[in-house]
């Protein structure tokens, strides 16, 4: 386990850190919003605002576990964009897209988009102990529980800039479905780092509501997956299976319980549960993980994401369990991402995805959804994980 260690710091320092220090706008402040396929940069890109706060929450993570000055000092600036660009000083909340300049273009208020807000925003605290980001953490924390039907026990997601309700477009998957897993997975995920710096008894409150409506709404006890999207009743309106949100909602998952001091058996083993049936069903011959399944049909292009969620769950699996094929899934998907995720280009970063050929698909290495969140986290929970010896696999 330590030359695997040893491998994850390398690509963390010497590749995927590098690549998005690059895209740092030092004129407009934020980051620039597109890298094309080439790795031509755009600076007149807009610039996603779910995007913004992950840069926020990747460099202030990124410094939290190394210690390393420039991290710090990108978070900050992405702190100051957050602050003085993305978010709304008139009705409140973070704003969906703003032009390279910082100005707002798409002023939808999407809780999905408040939430990664929130992530940032604890975690920059969490380093930096500036008040005034755990102050807007808490402001934003607010938003969102306004928009938490108690009748529904659900999160209504998309609003307008004044906080009218409004048909879920941006995350309804085309659906307009009014209820997604993907949004609550990341309420959760806001609130554990949240209850980390700010034990509050309603946020306590309603991350734990959160694991339950997981544990009774979303995840099936049947199959072992969990459902996509519902109607505003929690019917499931899709037969999708999403393996990349099943696995990283694992280890999400089992961040709450742990912040919660929660042992509950059942959601301990639901936790467990959905990471053996990832593996069972998602994993491919080469050791990478599928993308999804609709309509009986699977994707086998293997996305970014899903290739960098699939390793924490796994080790995080392992450490629950001490099974060594979870130790054994994930050191062969790390070997796969070395091989064909990993853009070998000077200057490169990772592809968006492979086809099963392992040809990569000239998409986008930066746009307003692909950042360093999921590789950057990917590499510091291993660093972490393996530091802590946390996990307890054998040589």
């Amino acid at each position: 386990m330590e030359i695997f260690k040893q491998q994850i710091q390398e690509e963390l320092h010497q590749h995927i850190m590098p690549f998005w220090l690059t895209m740092k706008d030092e004129e407009n402040g934020g980051f620039y919003g597109q890298a094309d396929y080439k790795l031509n940069i755009n600076k007149l890109a807009d610039k996603g605002g779910i995007v913004l706060s992950r840069y926020l929450w990747s460099f202030s993570a990124a410094y939290r576990v190394t210690q390393k000055t420039e991290y710090v000092e990108c978070a900050h600036h992405a702190y100051d964009f957050l602050v003085q660009k993305l978010y709304d000083h008139e009705f409140g909340g973070v704003y969906w897209l703003l032009d390279y300049q910082g100005n707002p273009k798409d002023t939808t208020k999407h809780i999905y988009n408040q939430s990664f807000a929130i992530y940032a925003l604890s975690e920059y605290y969490r380093v930096t102990g500036k008040m005034e980001a755990l102050e807007l953490a808490i402001k934003l924390f607010r938003f969102v529980e306004e928009a938490y039907c108690a009748e529904r026990n659900a999160y209504w997601e998309e609003f307008t800039r004044e906080w009218m309700k409004k048909p879920n477009e941006k995350l309804g998957s085309g659906s307009g479905a009014p209820i997604t897993t993907n949004t609550h997975l990341h309420i959760l995920e806001a609130y554990t780092t949240l209850y980390k710096v700010w034990p509050d008894q309603l946020l306590r409150d309603q991350l734990q509501n959160l694991v339950n409506i997981f544990y009774e709404k979303i995840y099936s006890k049947e199959t072992k997956f969990l459902y996509a999207l519902f109607d505003k009743n929690w019917n499931s309106i899709s037969d999708k299976k999403s393996y990349g949100h099943d696995i990283e909602a694992s280890w999400l998952l089992d961040e709450a319980l742990k912040a919660l001091g929660q042992d509950q058996r059942e959601l301990v083993q639901m936790v467990i549960d959905i990471a053996y049936n990832i593996a069972e069903q998602a994993i491919l011959e080469d050791g990478s993980l599928a993308n999804d399944n609709k309509n009986g049909q699977t994707d086998f292009t293997r996305v970014w994401w899903v290739q960098a969620e699939a390793i924490v769950g796994f080790l995080n699996a392992y450490e629950r369990t001490g099974d060594e094929r979870f130790a054994k899934w994930a050191k062969n998907l790390w070997s796969y991402i070395q091989h064909c995720i990993i853009d070998p280009r000077d200057g490169g970063e990772w592809y968006w995805s492979v086809d099963p050929d392992g040809n990569p698909a000239k998409l986008d290495i930066s746009n307003p959804w692909k950042c360093p969140y999921h590789n950057s986290r990917f590499c510091l929970e291993v660093i972490e994980r393996l530091t802590q010896k946390r996990v307890i696999a054998k040589k």
